[in-house]
């Protein structure tokens, strides 16, 4: 809920992809800035990769360019050195009202609100050092997408250095920046929606499971989507709206109430399980998720590695494998003691006397695929009977399974700045990188 004793500087991100995308986003904060009291900022990170961003300020009556140099050219970097403190220093001025950030497409959402609320920012005057959240909280995320290419792009497994977004060692996929962009937004404005209305309703399914309590602006033309229509939008955003919040691996998969019927051939495919999986039956069947899918997320109990949750994430033909800390029955009691009590609690309706709150919990949202053939896939993946009786008696034999999920690695430039996610990725195949 909206705490209207909040003092802190309200903050808007606007993301969006390349293409009517951007020029959306480009339209949106130049009608926000129009407002009294509104400062728009915006990072070009087109030149990034030579250590170069153009910082744009625009103000009702100013637009500054500043190039600001960074030696590491990581987008970390950026957010480290320049966005962080300037959103310190821009929420202490008393006729600053509200912040934009226009966001370049290199630039998360999801990130940058993780990096508000947990990166220390240092050295700004008359500040103590702390996090930007102790000045500034995220009133919206709003995402535009472009109606007649969103799909493509989320479904498909190109890599963002590959459109020229990254530089040629970021392994990030165009489906994950397409779907994130949309998970994670309180907003949705859809642009180029085009006339087939098969395809505009389609579309729509998928954008009502992905962000079910999201309020939508579909245009047809964007020139007359002007600040009364925005602000309306703004205003349909519902009080307990996600608003920069980061959810972690054990928080509900499904929120905000999403359709569970199927509508045009989209449909979210729940799937769960109270034994694990063997792992080169699983690593085989994740072929499952690439076809028909948007996007997939959820825990695993994997058979070889007893205390450790395994998070599954996919958006379109890519995957990321990744280590989401320990299920609750591998802690000691003082450190079930210290664990969320949201999981406590969740975790105590479903303990089982021999493998306590391990499980296996997926969610995943189809457009094109058969969805008994994901189940089937899965089901085949799970530990049988006498293979279940291993892992409860000889957990020791177990353990010497090949396991392709076994070795876990830290991510390059890994960064406390980075949205918190698996701590292990693969390529767009789903193979180990």
């Amino acid at each position: 809920m909206l705490d209207q004793s909040d003092r802190r500087t309200p903050v808007v991100l606007l993301a969006g992809f390349a293409g009517p995308a951007m020029t959306g986003v480009e339209h949106i904060a130049a009608t926000l800035s129009e407002n009294p009291g509104t400062v728009v900022v915006h990072h070009d990170l087109a030149e990034l990769r030579e250590g170069v961003v153009r910082r744009t300020v625009r103000t009702a009556g100013t637009v500054t360019t500043t190039v600001l140099e960074l030696a590491h050219g990581c987008v970390s970097c950026t957010l480290r050195a320049d966005l962080l403190p300037m959103l310190c220093t821009l929420a202490a001025r008393d006729h600053v009202r509200r912040i934009v950030l226009a966001l370049d497409p290199a630039i998360e959402a999801e990130a940058l609100c993780h990096a508000i609320g947990t990166v220390e920012v240092s050295g700004v005057a008359d500040r103590v050092d702390g996090p930007a959240a102790r000045n500034v909280r995220i009133e919206a995320v709003l995402t535009c997408l472009d109606g007649q290419n969103w799909l493509a792009d989320a479904t498909g497994d190109e890599a963002l250095a590959d459109r020229g977004l990254a530089a040629a060692d970021d392994e990030r996929t165009v489906a994950q920046i397409a779907v994130g962009q949309v998970d994670f937004a309180d907003a949705l404005v859809v642009l180029n929606a085009g006339t087939d209305m098969l395809e505009r309703e389609r579309l729509g399914a998928v954008l009502a499971r992905m962000a079910p309590a999201a309020p939508v602006a579909w245009l047809d033309e964007l020139p007359g989507f002007d600040g009364v229509e925005l602000g309306a939008l703004l205003t349909r955003i519902p009080a307990d709206a996600r608003r920069g919040r980061i959810f972690d691996a054990h928080a509900p998969l499904l929120r905000g109430q999403p359709p569970l019927t199927t509508d045009c051939g989209v449909t979210l495919i729940e799937f769960a399980a109270r034994r694990p999986f063997h792992p080169l039956r699983l690593h085989d069947a994740l072929d499952v998720l690439f076809d028909g899918v948007v996007t997939a997320r959820g825990r695993i109990w994997l058979a070889t590695q007893p205390d450790q949750v395994v998070w599954l994430e996919s958006a379109g033909g890519g995957l990321r494998v990744g280590a989401a800390g320990r299920w609750l029955a591998a802690m000691t009691p003082d450190e079930q003691a210290a664990a969320d009590p949201d999981r406590r609690a969740m975790a105590a309706l479903r303990w089982d006397e021999r493998f306590g709150d391990r499980d296996v919990s997926l969610v995943i949202l189809a457009h094109d695929v058969d969805p008994a053939e994901i189940r089937h896939a899965l089901h085949w993946a799970l530990v049988e009977d006498d293979e279940l009786l291993l892992v409860d008696r000889a957990p020791e034999r177990v353990a010497l399974w090949e396991d392709p999920f076994g070795d876990w690695h830290e991510d390059p430039c890994a960064d406390p700045a980075e949205a918190p996610a698996a701590a292990e990725r693969t390529n767009p195949r789903g193979e180990t990188a």
